[in-house]
């Protein structure tokens, strides 16, 4: 299956590097691009795109506005939304609230950005163990009162279900976790769809974000 790819940045010359790059995968094709926050949700709607690769600051209307209006509306259900950007700190914990499924770089290697687009398609949220203990754990630590979960919601879970979310927040893929509970992959997918439909999670991005508002898996404390 080719997975259909839309572009939402402000710069022309990087939409087209972008394109080049994504056209050049025999899997993915570009489907339309963006120039604005408010042109990436129409164009979204547009293309039925499988992953829009967005930027976050753009004319309009931002990139987390748009991710916002993508993820929320059910005619795109199955679209998913890839932050890219060259201010990676400061919009991790805003971009996951927002509904974004990944997060890079716009130093990111070719290359790795391809593999990005495909492991989003997949329905798999683009966290690091690395990305989770820094970034993550960072940005979760304290977040809006507003927009807290409250450890109350996990109830729905079995015993294991909360054990598979806490190797999910750690940044454990699928096949890591059947080794470290010694189950098949299947098995461990199940376990983590399962958690997402209970806990109304898009993907493992927010099913991360979940783990650490209910204080299931604790950030660790900011280095001095």
């Amino acid at each position: 299956m080719t997975v259909r790819v839309l572009l939402a940045d402000d710069q022309t010359l990087i939409r087209a590097g972008f394109r080049v790059l994504i056209d050049s995968a025999p899997d993915l094709t570009v489907v339309g691009e963006a120039a604005t926050g408010g042109e990436a949700v129409d164009r979204a709607r547009d293309t039925a795109a499988d992953v829009v690769l967005m930027d976050i600051r753009m004319p309009d209307m931002d990139g987390l506005q748009a991710t916002r209006l993508i993820t929320a509306d059910p005619q795109l259900a199955g679209t998913r939304v890839l932050i890219l950007t060259t201010f990676e700190d400061e919009y991790v914990f805003q971009a996951l609230r927002a509904g974004a499924s990944g997060f890079l770089g716009k130093g990111v290697e070719p290359a790795e950005l391809l593999a990005a687009i495909r492991t989003v398609a997949a329905g798999d949220a683009l966290l690091s163990p690395k990305a989770v203990r820094g970034l993550i754990s960072r940005f979760l630590a304290e977040p809006e009162p507003e927009a807290r979960a409250t450890p109350q919601v996990l109830q729905v879970l079995t015993d294991r279900e909360r054990e598979v979310l806490t190797l999910v927040a750690a940044g454990l893929s699928n096949e890591q976790i059947a080794a470290r509970l010694v189950v098949s992959p299947l098995t461990a997918k199940t376990h983590v769809n399962r958690a997402m439909a209970k806990l109304g999670a898009r993907d493992r991005a927010q099913l991360v974000v979940i783990a650490y508002q209910t204080g299931l898996v604790r950030a660790d404390p900011p280095a001095q």
